[in-house]
């Protein structure tokens, strides 16, 4: 794609600006929370569109893992398992939450 196209990200970010500077003014004040329902729903898909993947993992088989008892404290496993699960939940806060992460 060339540099010059507008990326998911960017556009999502004017259409926010435009719909909480522009719109949510001149609307009526029953319809306010409406549209800041929607500006963070915008807020979170632009994260989405720039993140960066986290880490890569079968997420079934890892939960078929952790049922069985293969990653509970004192296994081999068990360190390894809770150090993807944090990284698993940082990168889906660092979309949805990021505030929630300091």
């Amino acid at each position: 794609m060339d540099g010059e196209d507008p990326q998911a990200a960017d556009l999502l970010a004017t259409a926010r600006d435009v719909l909480l500077n522009d719109l949510l003014p001149a609307l009526p004040s029953d319809k306010a929370f409406a549209a800041r329902m929607i500006a963070n729903a915008m807020a979170i898909a632009a994260r989405a569109a720039e993140a960066t993947p986290g880490p890569d993992a079968d997420l079934r088989a890892l939960a078929a893992d952790i049922r069985a008892g293969r990653c509970d404290p004192g296994s081999a496993r068990h360190a390894e398992t809770a150090a993807l699960l944090d990284a698993i939940t940082r990168a889906r806060c660092a979309v949805s939450a990021p505030r929630a992460l300091g």
